[in-house]
């Protein structure tokens, strides 16, 4: 039972990340693979924070001030590199994601150093056998994945973006200010990252300038199992890969292979429905 809900904590933290890559691509048409970068940067501002002291308020403030950072970078990230390659090839606009994602790496590292810096966020403690940190991760996740369907179904903002997704022209003739929604949406996509730094640093309590590629590169996974583009989509596929790789980790014989387990899963899922779990199948305007 605990390897379950220890699978669904992880899961909803892959499911946060998987948020900001699917909401991206589905409204900007881009992948963002400095996406998972930006939870580093979350991570070291919190040890930069805690630097300061480690009580409760301490940590409160770290919170605040992580969620701030990770916003106003995703927004000068989309400004300063995505906005002038709006309407360039894809495969430029994936070459600078990818430089990007190496630029705040370095960046880390200079500032840094390129050693793993220990940071104590943890929740300690345990009810039943289950972690405090846990809990409120499932908890926090939970609540701000539901009130995040909320808004996009509910608010004038959110279908505003469900406008730019569908179809951008149309949108921007309909009077929706394009910039402004695709702006917002990476500023939502990295306060996700920002929440998913702070979860992941309760389970492995330490920072490095590597910190978010491999969660960066699972939580893709897990956008494209459940379908890139769709947000229940990437909650169903962060959930599912999380609670995989636990399962696989609680068994011995196969823990070695958890990482090639995870990845077959997303080759099956492609194999049997290309566009993912709940992906739609798209017609191209010629």
């Amino acid at each position: 039972m605990s390897t379950l809900i220890d699978g669904l904590s992880l899961g909803a933290i892959y499911a946060l990340i998987a948020l900001g890559y699917t909401m991206v691509y589905g409204i900007a048409k881009m992948l963002n693979f400095a996406h998972g970068d930006v939870i580093m940067v979350g991570a070291y501002t919190v040890f930069t924070t805690l630097m300061m002291g480690n009580g409760i308020w301490a940590k409160i403030l770290a919170v605040v001030v992580t969620v701030v950072v990770c916003t106003v970078l995703g927004v000068c990230v989309e400004k300063c590199a995505y906005r002038p390659l709006r309407g360039a090839s894809p495969l430029a606009v994936l070459i600078t994601a990818i430089g990007v994602s190496y630029l705040l790496q370095g960046v880390a590292q200079i500032s840094f150093g390129a050693k793993s810096h220990p940071v104590d966020f943890t929740i300690k403690g345990s009810v039943g056998g289950i972690n405090y940190h846990t809990i409120v991760t499932l908890i926090v996740a939970t609540v701000i994945m539901v009130s995040l369907t909320l808004f996009v179904n509910f608010t004038r903002t959110g279908r505003a973006m469900v406008a730019v997704s569908e179809d951008r022209a149309a949108a921007q003739l309909m009077g929706v200010n394009v910039n402004r929604i695709i702006m917002l949406t990476f500023a939502i996509g990295s306060a996700l990252a920002a929440c998913a730094s702070l979860f992941y640093l309760m389970q492995i309590p330490s920072v490095s300038p590597t910190l978010g590629s491999m969660p960066g590169i699972k939580a893709f996974t897990a956008a494209v199992i459940g379908g890139i583009g769709s947000i229940p989509g990437a909650m169903i596929g962060g959930v599912v890969l999380g609670v995989i790789e636990k399962l696989a980790l609680s068994i011995p014989v196969i823990a070695p292979y958890t990482t090639a387990i995870e990845f077959s899963f997303l080759i099956i899922v492609l194999l049997v429905k290309p566009t993912g779990l709940l992906g739609k199948k798209r017609r191209e305007k010629v």
